[in-house]
């Protein structure tokens, strides 16, 4: 419906929280529910951006070592030559500039839960140390001799497919069956599009606040936007644009770059806009064909974009719109649908209302 907008109040909800109802979501969410209070080993699998580190913390939060330390690494972000120390620890003198002894990430998490993001990515010749403490738990540090017992829960997390891994032989069979105890897969957000106007909200809300604005109103036709994109990032990249928008809002209508929304999600086709500009100006004829030419009020195109009607004016003269035309229509609409010539006392379109 031309000029329909999604109400937006902030609500009580804080801190870092897996946001929704989709039915995937559900799954994972009776899954942690059912796991947590065992110590069996987790696997969590999922693309990038997925959430895998809340459900990790999540998962430690509800079982019986939440009081005990949560120590994580991350196995991709730390040099193959350094990782084994990390994990282990190593004894002075255990090589060249080891002038202490250190304590390493299994030691820290004694009585509690380490948790070892992208797997996948550790070296093929420290996968048996894993194996040995999963099935022991016990292992030795880098030049020590001395066996170190460890009372710990391990879950792991990956986005890459650790059975191609395993067929490639980067990845032992045997680490594998023992790290995929209890497999939780991770939904991708473009499966929960349901999922994204609360997620939108949150988001909103939580950086309104922290920069110190209000956000009351997201339009309409960019949260439908929001919902199509296929979000390659997921929730990370959902959360790194709304935080753009807010900053770039300085009233109470969040302003997502029509631009930006259109240029991203499914692979364009040949005759798709190839520039920011051709994008917006776009986007732009589609919403003002959709309200028949109508600009300001209530059900104008300037509230349906979230801009002032001014801004709105000075961008189609920026793109070369001229809202009189009779191509002022939506691309899935007859050529031969006419306009609504605007008004001489509001220039760029009628005013059925009050304007933002």
């Amino acid at each position: 419906m031309p000029g329909k907008i999604v109400a937006f109040r902030r609500g009580a909800e804080t801190g870092k929280e897996m946001i929704g109802a989709n039915r995937g979501l559900r799954q994972v969410l009776d899954a942690v529910q059912l796991v947590a209070p065992v110590d069996s080993t987790v696997l969590l699998s999922g693309e990038t951006g997925t959430g895998k580190e809340l459900i990790a913390r999540a998962i430690h939060d509800r079982s019986r070592r939440s009081h005990g330390p949560y120590i994580k690494v991350n196995c991709a972000a730390i040099p193959a030559g350094l990782l084994e120390s990390e994990l282990f620890g190593h004894e002075r003198g255990a090589f060249t500039g080891a002038q202490t002894q250190t304590t390493g990430r299994f030691e820290l998490a004694n009585h509690g839960t380490l948790f070892l993001d992208e797997i996948g990515d550790l070296p093929l010749e420290l996968q048996p140390k894993l194996l040995r403490v999963l099935q022991e738990q016990e292992f030795e540090r880098l030049g020590g001799t001395r066996t170190i017992q460890v009372d710990i829960r391990i879950i792991a997390a990956t986005n890459l497919d650790l059975m191609q891994l395993v067929r490639e032989r980067l990845f032992r069979a045997d680490l594998f069956y023992r790290l995929n105890v209890y497999p939780i897969a991770l939904p991708p957000l473009r499966e929960r599009a349901e999922d994204i106007p609360e997620m939108v909200r949150h988001f909103a809300g939580e950086f309104a606040a922290r920069m110190g604005r209000t956000i009351e109103v997201i339009p309409e036709d960019a949260m439908r936007i929001l919902q199509r994109h296929e979000w390659p990032g997921n929730i990370r990249e959902l959360q790194n644009l709304i935080e753009r928008a807010v900053i770039l809002s300085t009233g109470p209508v969040l302003r997502v770059s029509p631009g930006e929304l259109t240029g991203v999600g499914h692979p364009p086709a040949a005759s798709a806009p190839r520039t920011l500009a051709e994008a917006e100006r776009e986007h732009i004829l589609e919403v003002l064909g959709e309200t028949s030419g109508v600009i300001g009020g209530r059900a104008g195109a300037a509230v349906r974009l979230g801009l002032k009607r001014s801004t709105l004016y000075s961008r189609m003269q920026k793109l070369g719109i001229n809202s009189t035309k009779s191509f002022l229509r939506s691309p899935l609409e007859p050529k031969t649908q006419g306009v609504q010539t605007p008004s001489p006392d509001f220039p760029g379109g009628s005013c059925g209302g009050t304007t933002m």
